[in-house]
């Protein structure tokens, strides 16, 4: 952050805003890494849903009582 004795424009900032509350600091500990949470929690759900639906075998539309293809019956 330090370049041949400049600070950059990033750490003089934060300089600038001088320490945080506690409670500040947790709000912005949430916007910062909250989405990521969010978008993790969604990844897993949609990846336990798929590993879910492809234990399922497939089924007709047209008749949902019925095996997706006539072949697969066993007699």
């Amino acid at each position: 952050m330090v370049h041949h004795g400049r600070v950059t424009s990033a750490l003089l900032s934060l300089l600038h805003l001088g320490a945080l509350h506690p409670v500040e600091k947790g709000l912005t500990l949430l916007l910062a890494f909250g989405p990521f949470v969010v978008l993790a929690v969604v990844v897993a759900v949609r990846r336990r849903q798929d590993a879910a639906a492809e234990q399922q075998p497939p089924v007709d539309p047209v008749t949902p009582d019925a095996p997706a293809d006539p072949r697969s019956t066993t007699d």
